[in-house]
């Protein structure tokens, strides 16, 4: 008769405790160990030699309950359950529940380092092969951050759109980007305004306002000889859309509505956490009275003004 769940376990002296869980041997398919629970411990104590007999009234032992000090206690890390090792038919064959029946863990298993080496080297065998394949799309993907900067000049409207002096005005247009051997077109929108001396002065101090290349090429200058000034649309903070607003505080004002940066008409920061004035866009006027530009984009949240498209 084979041990069972839940039957009293005797020593010589005195009754001990209760089985718990049973180990089994996954090649004999045979009991090897008892999970004896005994004063609030869990005891993994040997078949083999240490069971005197086995009846329906429980397991008796062929020791003393003084010996039960040499016997080590159960540690369930070591052990996995019978349905989750596949033997078929073992959890009937034992008449257990699941859950109750387990079996040991292979050295080989519980030497983890050993196996994280062994899975990482097979990692790697695996990336070595499939490079290959996976270059062409990992090219493609990365292509857009180191194709060089797109240069062309870009018509917005006619400069008649701005008839009052200082009084900046928000112009759509469509833009098309292409993307691999696929072409999409959508809406953007600048900030465009007349300047007058004045402001002309503000904006420029004297000097131009250069753009270049990754490599450091000049592809423009503006300067103060145009009167027509584009702002990006964008916030030069976290890069949101700001609109013009009439402050409580300083008047007309471009207002950042997502961190409350305010910039005055010249585009200087008159309040909030804008680390920079807005970015002037490179920006020319053709015979025709058209307004062209160079739809520049710079990092957000940076001092400096740093191109990125």
């Amino acid at each position: 008769m084979q041990p069972k769940i839940k039957s009293k376990v005797r020593c010589t002296d005195q009754e001990i405790g209760e089985i718990i869980r049973v180990i089994v041997d996954p090649l004999s398919q045979d009991i090897s160990h008892l999970v004896v629970k005994t004063g609030g411990r869990e005891l993994l104590i040997p078949t083999d030699q240490n069971v005197a007999a086995c009846t329906e009234s429980g397991v008796d032992l062929a020791f003393s309950s003084e010996a039960l000090a040499r016997f080590d206690l159960f540690r369930r890390e070591d052990y996995v359950q019978v349905k989750e090792v596949e033997i078929a038919h073992l959890d009937r064959h034992l008449d257990v529940m699941p859950g109750e029946a387990l079996v040991p863990i292979p050295d080989l298993e519980k030497n983890i380092e050993r196996r994280t080496f062994l899975q990482r080297f097979t990692n790697a065998i695996g990336l070595v092969l499939a490079l290959p394949l996976l270059y062409p799309v990992i090219r493609y993907i990365i292509h857009p951050m180191y194709r060089p900067f797109d240069n062309t000049w870009i018509k917005i409207g006619g400069a008649d759109q701005l008839r009052e002096l200082d009084k900046p005005r928000l112009i759509k247009f469509q833009k098309t980007v292409k993307e691999g051997f696929l072409e999409r077109e959508y809406e953007k929108s600048q900030w465009a305004v007349k300047a007058s001396p004045g402001l002309l002065e503000k904006i420029y101090k004297n000097r131009e306002v250069e753009f270049r290349d990754p490599d450091g090429k000049i592809v423009w200058r503006n300067n103060k000889a145009t009167d027509v000034v584009i702002f990006s649309g964008k916030c030069p903070h976290l890069g949101c859309a700001y609109r013009l607003r009439k402050h409580r505080r300083f008047g007309q004002s471009f207002v950042c509505p997502c961190h409350l940066s305010v910039f005055d008409m010249s585009g200087a920061v008159l309040d909030g956490p804008a680390p920079r004035p807005l970015d002037i866009l490179p920006m020319k006027m053709s015979r025709s009275g058209e307004i062209e530009i160079i739809d520049v984009e710079f990092k957000a949240g940076k001092k400096e003004r740093i191109r990125i498209v």
